[in-house]
């Protein structure tokens, strides 16, 4: 029963930290227009997404640990993919 509780707190924690990271980097967005800001701002909403949504497919939805895992893995894939992006086009 503790290993429930620990994963459920280093979940809300990656969300909490997830959320942090998505507002700053929105911010600084906002502040100076530069799309792969935007692209980095949204890849990071999506990876904190994937883990917010295996937590409620998990918890309220009932759903076995492997759609939970599919769930995020495809989210945090495709944020990835966003995040990657926005690096290329600042080293450009």
């Amino acid at each position: 029963m503790v290993e429930i509780y620990l994963v459920m707190g280093l979940k809300t924690l990656t969300l909490v930290l997830g959320g942090l990271i998505t507002f700053l980097a929105y911010r600084a967005y906002s502040r100076t227009g530069d799309r792969s800001l935007g692209f980095l701002a949204v890849g990071f909403a999506i990876v904190t997404c994937g883990t917010f949504l295996a937590g409620v497919a998990d918890q309220v939805l009932q759903a076995d640990l492997q759609i939970g895992l599919i769930i995020e893995s495809s989210l945090v894939t495709v944020g990835f993919l966003f995040i990657l992006y926005s690096l290329y086009t600042t080293a450009e």
